[in-house]
């Protein structure tokens, strides 16, 4: 089956557990803390932060194949931009990086595009999507 006609929710599924592993695989120690993949390959200096893109990437490219608008699709980007700035700050962003998620940011989005797009006849899925208010807090 090829990627285009695959199934939409099964696809973001993929999305939002790539972004989990990322983002919030692991749970600090007595602490309500949860950082994932991304906080820990971007501790590696030098080549941390560029490797921890790569999933990023995949769930930007998972978007535009799927059709997300432009401006959805900029919105993501501008989430991983951040998310870049942030980690190049030597130890002060490898600690703000663990509260930056910008990888459940996108798959939040994501879904909120989806849903909406995929929405029950009658089930009111006609207004805009505000994709601002849709990131993970």
């Amino acid at each position: 089956m090829s990627a285009i006609a695959e199934d939409p929710f099964r696809r973001l599924e993929r999305v939002e557990s790539v972004a989990r592993r990322m983002d919030r695989a692991f749970r600090l120690p007595f602490t309500r803390i949860r950082l994932g993949w991304d906080s820990i390959i971007g501790l590696v200096p030098g080549v941390g932060d560029t490797l921890a893109l790569v999933p990023s990437v995949w769930i930007l490219s998972e978007a535009q194949s799927m059709g997300a608008p432009k401006r959805l699709v900029g919105q993501m980007g501008v989430n991983i931009g951040i998310d870049c700035v942030i980690g190049l700050l030597p130890l002060i962003g490898d600690l703000l990086d663990v509260g930056y998620k910008s990888n459940s940011k996108n798959a939040a989005l994501l879904r909120t595009w989806v849903e909406s797009r995929h929405a029950a006849p009658g089930g009111g899925g006609t207004d805009p999507v505000d994709y601002h208010s849709a990131g993970v807090a």
